[in-house]
C-alpha cells in the first residue's frame, strides 16, 4: 500500500457515516467526507459525482479514498484515481456494470450459470405490456440503470405490472434507465443480503444481514433505499452461506476475470432463498456496501476494517485472517421524512439527538445537515439510522426503538417501520434450519 496521510470517504449517507465511525477505531489519520452530512466531521463541499474535484483533493491531501455510493463508481472514479496513481477502494467502471446495468448483470449470470430468475429484456412499453399480458406468472419489473433502490416493482397482478411499465417508460422518472427494463419471473421465498470483500482473486464474506426494502410494515408499499436491517440473519445458515460462496460469489469473480474484469471492492448479492428448496437465487448484484446493511454489519465487526480495505487494494486478501465478529446481534432502524420515497419536506430541526443511550447504540446520519447555529436539520428522505447491539435480536430491537421514540422533528414529520428485525425473531422460532 502506497503511503498516505489522510482518508477521504466519498458519499453522504448512513453507510458512509458508519464506515467513517468504524475507521476512527482503526486509525489516527484525519478522515474527510465528501460531501458528508450533519453527523460527520471534516466535510468538504464536493459532490460525490464531481470526480475531477475529488481527484484533485485526494492529490493535494495524499488521501486513501473509499467510495460509498454506486453513482461515482459507475462514472469511473476508480479508473480516474488509479490513472493518477491514487489509492482507492472500490470497483472500476467495468466492474460496476454489475449494478449500473441490470441487463449486463442478468446476461452475465445467465452465461455463467449462476442461479437467477428467468427474464426477458424490453426497450419499449408496448412489447413489455404484451409480454406480461400473455404470461401466466407473476413478474418483477426492474429498471436497467441506477435508481437508488427504487427501480424494482414486485407485481401482484398483470395490472400492477402494466402500471410499473408505464411508470418507467412514460413518466420519465428513472433518467438512468437507458429506456430498457428487465421483466423476470417472480421467485417466492425470503430475501437476505450477502456481502463479501473481493480483491479480484480472493473473497472474504462479511457478516450476513437482512434489509427491509418496502416503506410499510409487513413489506407493503413501494421499494425504498432500505428502512432498516439486522445482522446476522438466521435465514442464511452455515450450509446456505457455503452454497452462496460456492455457487454465486466465487463463480462471479472468476467469470468477471475470464472476460477481463478485475473486481476489487464490496460485492453485494441480494439473495432470495426459495421457499421449499432452500436454494439461493441472485435477485441483484450491487458493487458497494449496502445501506442500511453497513450500519448493522459494521457495528458487529471486531477487527480493523482499514486493514481489509488496504489488503483489497494491494490484492492480498488471501493473506488476511477471517474477520472476527462480536457475539452480539445488531438492529438498525431508519428514521425517514414522512412522504418518502415520494415527496417530503426538509429543513426541519431534529430534536432528541442528545438523548442518553448506552455505548452499544449509535445514531448514524444520512439526510441531515448542520446550520450556522449548530442545529441538525433534515436534508433528505432517509434521515437517521438508529443502530443497537445486544445479546439477542429482541434486545437490540428494543434498544433501537427506545431511542427512535425520543427523536422527532416538525409536527409528526418523521416516519419509521415498526417491524424491523421481526423476521429474524420469527426465523429463530421456525423450521428454517439446516
Amino acid at each position: 500500500m502506497k503511503h498516505y496521510d489522510t482518508i477521504l470517504i466519498v458519499g453522504s449517507g448512513g453507510r458512509e457515516h458508519s464506515i467513517g465511525w468504524k475507521l476512527l477505531q482503526d486509525t489516527t489519520k484525519k478522515i474527510f467526507f465528501a460531501p458528508g452530512n450533519g453527523g460527520t466531521q471534516n466535510n468538504i463541499e464536493i459532490d460525490s459525482s464531481d470526480l475531477l474535484k475529488l481527484c484533485e483533493f485526494a492529490k493535494q491531501n495524499n488521501s486513501f479514498t473509499i467510495v460509498g455510493p454506486e453513482k461515482p463508481l459507475s462514472l469511473g472514479i476508480v479508473d480516474l484515481f488509479e490513472k493518477n496513481q491514487l489509492p482507492i477502494f472500490g470497483p472500476n467502471k467495468s466492474s460496476s456494470r454489475l449494478e449500473s446495468s441490470k441487463m449486463f448483470s442478468k446476461l452475465f449470470m445467465r452465461g455463467m450459470g449462476i442461479q437467477t430468475a428467468s427474464f426477458s429484456i424490453f426497450s419499449d412499453a408496448s412489447s413489455a405490456i404484451e409480454y406480461v399480458k400473455s404470461s401466466s406468472k407473476k413478474v418483477v419489473v426492474k429498471v436497467d440503470g441506477l435508481a437508488s433502490g427504487k427501480g424494482v416493482f414486485v407485481c401482484d397482478s398483470t395490472k400492477s405490472a402494466i402500471e410499473a411499465i408505464q411508470k418507467i417508460f412514460n413518466d420519465n422518472e428513472f433518467t438512468d434507465s437507458r429506456n430498457k427494463i428487465i421483466i423476470e419471473d417472480r421467485i417466492y421465498g425470503d430475501e437476505a443480503s450477502f456481502i463479501a470483500l473481493c480483491d479480484g482473486k480472493c473473497i472474504i464474506p462479511m457478516a450476513t444481514s437482512q434489509d427491509h426494502k418496502n416503506i410499510f410494515d409487513g413489506d407493503k408499499g413501494p421499494n425504498t433505499g432500505g428502512m432498516g436491517s439486522y445482522s446476522p440473519t438466521p435465514l442464511i445458515t452455515e450450509k446456505i452461506g457455503n452454497k452462496i460462496v460456492e455457487k454465486i460469489m466465487s463463480p462471479t469473480i472468476r467469470g468477471l476475470t475470464d472476460i477481463g474484469i478485475r473486481f476489487k471492492g464490496f460485492l453485494y448479492a441480494g439473495i432470495m432463498i426459495e421457499r421449499g428448496s432452500n436454494e439461493p437465487y441472485v435477485l441483484e448484484f450491487n458493487v458497494r456496501m449496502g445501506d442500511p446493511e453497513s450500519q448493522s454489519i459494521l457495528s458487529r465487526m471486531d477487527t480493523s476494517l482499514l486493514k481489509y480495505f488496504e489488503a483489497v487494494v494491494d490484492e492480498r486478501l488471501d493473506s488476511m485472517p477471517p474477520i472476527r465478529w462480536k457475539d452480539k446481534r445488531s438492529v438498525c432502524i431508519v428514521l425517514a421524512s414522512r412522504g418518502y420515497p415520494g415527496k417530503y419536506q426538509t429543513g426541519k430541526i431534529i430534536h432528541g439527538l442528545d438523548s442518553r443511550f448506552d455505548n452499544d447504540t449509535n445514531v448514524f446520519h444520512a439526510g441531515t445537515k448542520k446550520n450556522s447555529s449548530g442545529e441538525i436539520l433534515t436534508n433528505g428522505g432517509r434521515v437517521l439510522s438508529i443502530t443497537s447491539l445486544d445479546d439477542t435480536i429482541e434486545g437490540a430491537k428494543k434498544k433501537s426503538y427506545s431511542l427512535v421514540s425520543e427523536i422527532h422533528w416538525g409536527d409528526n414529520e418523521e416516519y419509521y417501520r415498526t417491524d424491523i428485525a421481526s423476521k429474524g425473531i420469527e426465523y429463530l422460532n421456525s423450521t428454517i434450519r439446516d
